[in-house]
C-alpha cells in the first residue's frame, strides 16, 4: 500500500470514498465531509484492539527535571554529598563535573502504594496511586534539541511526525469543532521550536494547533463579520475556489488538509471562545487548579491544565502542555541555582497537576486518559559547578497515570546514586509504543510509506512496557 496506515487492514469507509469520489477534499465542498468524518470517530472503529485509554494529555517538563530531586530518592547520594564521584562520569553536555550533589530535599513515602516523592510536590504526592512510575527511563541524546525531537517524535532529527501527529493519523479526532492535537503554549516553546508538535511526512491535518491559555487563545478567531450571510457568501466562494484547486491538482495532499483546516477553522470560530470561556466553572474547581494562586506560572499552568480537561471533554485527541514563562523562571534546566529553579519550576505546575488527575478522576475521565509527565531527560548526580546539575540520558523518571495504567507501581530502578538505568531499562521507543497500545495500537502496524520504507514512531524498534498496564 502506498499509504499503509494499518498493515494488511481492509479498506475503511474513507480509504474507499477516497479511491473513488476524489478525496478528502472533495468531500468536505460536496457538503459529505461530516458525515464521513463522524463514521471513524468511534477509536474502537480505528484501532487493532480494544483501547483501554481514548485520549493523551502530555505534561511536557522542558528541559529536563532532576530524577533525583524528585521522584528517585538515594541515600548514597546523600550520604556522600560533597566527596569526589565514585563512578566513572560520561562526558557531559559541558564538563564541568563537581563533586558528589545530594539533594537540597526531603522524600517521603505516599499513598497506600508507600511510592517516594520529594518535598518540591506536596500535591502531585497525594496522587500516587494513580501513577506508574518509571525510574529507568532513558534517551540517546545529552542535548535540548536533539532530545526533545527524540522524545516528541521517536527520532532525534528535524522534521519527523510526533506522537501527537501520529495518534491522529491513526485515529483521528471525535471533535468536529476543535482540532484533534492541541499544543497548549504555556510561553516556553521546546528547543527546536515547533517541529517538534510538527506532521512531518504524514498529513498535514495530522500537526498540532498551538493555543494560549490566557487571553486570546488563537489569533483572529473572532469573525469579524457582523451579518450571517454575509459569513455564508464568503465561505461558499472560498468552498468554490478551493475546489477548482483541489480538482486541478488532483487532490494533492496539502490543498485538501488546507481545505480540511479551512472548515474546521470556521467551526473554530464558535467553538474556541466556548471553550475558553472558564465562567461555567465553579469556584471550587477554579480554586483547585490554583488560578487564584500567588505565584503568576501556577496561574498560567493552572489554565493550562482546566483547558486540557476541557479539551478532551470535547473529544480532543491528543493535547500537549508546555511550561509556563514568567520573569525569574526558566525551564527546568538547572546548570546552576538547582534550588531556586527547581523549587519555582516546581511550584509552578505541582498544584494543577493534582488538581486535573482529581478533576479527571471524579468526572469518569480519568478511565479514559492517559496523563503522561516527563522531559526529555534527567540531570546527573554529580554536581555542575558546585550548585547545578548537567545533562543525563543515562537513567531518570517519567510517569504515566490513568486509562489502562497500574497505578501505584513503580517499574525499574536506576544505580545508587540515580546515574543510570540498571532494571528494567526503559527506551524511548517503549514508552511510545506503550502510549500507542493504552490507545489500542500495535505500534508495528500504524505504519506511512515515506522515501521507500513503511515509517513508524518506534522505527524499527520498541516494547511494550507490560509491567506498568493493569
Amino acid at each position: 500500500m502506498h499509504c499503509g496506515r494499518f498493515l494488511n487492514a481492509p479498506l475503511t469507509r474513507r480509504q474507499l470514498l477516497q479511491r473513488s469520489a476524489g478525496g478528502f477534499g472533495a468531500l468536505a465542498l460536496a457538503g459529505l465531509h461530516a458525515d464521513a468524518a463522524r463514521a471513524e470517530q468511534s477509536s474502537s472503529s480505528r484501532s487493532h484492539f480494544a483501547p483501554k485509554a481514548r485520549n493523551v494529555i502530555f505534561l511536557y517538563m522542558d528541559g529536563g527535571p532532576s530524577q533525583v530531586d524528585t521522584f528517585d530518592p538515594k541515600p548514597r547520594l546523600q550520604a556522600e554529598h560533597g566527596q569526589p564521584f565514585k563512578m566513572r562520569m560520561e562526558p557531559t553536555q559541558f564538563n564541568d563535573n563537581g563533586l558528589t550533589l545530594g539533594s537540597p530535599w526531603k522524600f517521603a513515602k505516599h499513598g497506600q502504594c508507600g511510592m517516594d516523592v520529594s518535598e518540591l510536590f506536596p500535591h502531585v504526592a497525594r496522587c500516587v496511586d494513580e501513577m506508574a512510575l518509571i525510574r529507568s527511563m532513558t534517551s540517546e541524546f545529552s542535548e535540548h534539541t536533539s532530545a526533545n525531537y527524540f522524545l516528541h517524535t521517536g527520532a532525534g532529527i528535524q522534521g519527523r511526525p510526533s506522537a501527537g501527529a501520529w495518534t491522529i493519523y491513526g485515529l483521528g479526532s471525535e471533535s468536529q469543532n476543535l482540532p484533534g492535537f492541541v499544543v497548549l503554549n504555556g510561553g516556553l516553546i521546546p528547543s527546536g521550536g515547533i517541529d517538534n508538535f510538527g506532521n512531518g511526512y504524514l498529513p498535514a491535518s495530522s500537526q498540532a494547533s498551538i493555543l494560549r491559555p490566557r487571553g486570546e487563545a488563537i489569533a483572529n478567531v473572532a469573525s469579524r463579520e457582523q451579518v450571517a450571510a454575509q459569513i455564508d457568501a464568503k465561505l461558499n466562494l472560498r468552498r468554490r475556489l478551493d475546489g477548482f484547486v483541489a480538482e486541478r491538482f488532483a487532490h494533492a495532499d496539502p490543498i485538501e488538509s488546507a481545505i480540511a483546516n479551512y472548515e474546521l477553522a470556521f467551526r473554530m470560530q464558535a467553538a474556541v471562545p466556548e471553550l475558553t470561556d472558564l465562567s461555567s466553572e465553579t469556584a471550587a474547581t477554579k480554586k483547585l487548579y490554583g488560578l487564584d494562586a500567588e505565584f503568576e506560572p501556577t496561574r498560567t499552568f493552572a489554565a493550562e491544565c482546566l483547558l486540557a480537561r476541557r479539551l478532551v471533554e470535547r473529544g480532543v485527541r491528543f493535547v500537549e502542555l508546555t511550561c509556563p514563562a514568567a520573569a525569574g523562571i526558566d525551564r527546568w534546566d538547572q546548570h546552576s541555582k538547582l534550588t531556586p529553579g527547581h523549587r519555582d519550576n516546581a511550584r509552578a505546575v505541582d498544584q494543577p497537576i493534582a488538581a486535573l488527575l482529581i478533576d479527571l478522576k471524579a468526572r469518569g475521565l480519568l478511565d479514559e486518559t492517559v496523563v503522561w509527565w516527563s522531559g526529555e531527560f534527567g540531570r546527573t548526580p554529580f554536581a555542575q559547578g558546585s550548585d547545578g546539575r548537567d545533562h543525563n540520558p543515562f537513567g531518570f523518571s517519567c510517569w504515566l497515570a490513568g486509562g489502562g495504567v497500574r497505578g501505584g507501581t513503580i517499574y525499574g530502578s536506576t544505580d545508587e546514586y540515580g546515574y543510570k538505568a540498571v532494571e528494567d531499562r526503559v527506551e524511548m521507543h517503549d514508552l511510545h509504543a506503550t502510549l500507542l497500545h493504552l490507545l489500542g495500537i500495535d505500534h508495528e502496524r500504524l505504519t506511512y510509506r515515506f522515501s521507500g520504507r513503511d515509517m513508524r514512531l518506534t522505527d524499527i524498534a520498541g516494547r511494550v512496557v507490560q509491567g506498568i498496564l493493569a
